[in-house]
């Protein structure tokens, strides 16, 4: 994360091509994991990938990082890029992100919330989704489960 804030401190608010990776990670009961971001929204749990990464170790690394589970068994689902994926954040920090979207289905550890990065995490059905979920996370989980029920 480090040397996404020294590009910053070079460019300003110009855009940037942001690599990062996101975990769609179900309970028992199918439920999915979602984090309350410091801006009141709600996402999947990940981040963005650090110099030398690969997309792999940086959902394993953000997952356990946000979450204290460790993920044992995932998929890659899809990779989101492309002017969809252009943000600008409440600080006027601008990106295209590059997103793998990883699907979990195993993992040990129980759920430790890290408060320096999230107000909450909690699992929700899909039918009873939060109403402040990011315009990109209800992309995501929309295909999710078009590819859970592969239509």
């Amino acid at each position: 994360m480090e040397y996404y804030k020294k590009l910053r401190a070079h460019i300003g608010t110009d855009p940037l091509i942001l690599p990062g990776a996101l975990a769609i990670i179900t309970d028992s009961e199918n439920r999915v994991l979602l984090q309350k971001r410091m801006s009141g929204l709600w996402g999947l749990p990940g981040g963005l990938m650090d110099l030398g990464e690969s997309y792999e170790e940086t959902v394993k690394r953000e997952v356990y990082e946000e979450t204290g589970m460790t993920l044992l068994e995932y998929d890659l689902m899809k990779v989101y890029s492309g002017k969809d994926q252009f943000v600008t954040e409440q600080n006027g920090d601008q990106y295209y992100a590059v997103v793998a979207v990883f699907i979990v289905q195993k993992y040990s550890g129980e759920l430790v919330i890290d408060y320096e990065e999230s107000l909450d995490m909690q699992f929700f059905s899909m039918s009873q989704l939060p109403e402040k979920l990011t315009a990109r996370s209800v992309t995501f989980l929309e295909d999710y489960q078009a590819y859970m029920t592969g239509d």
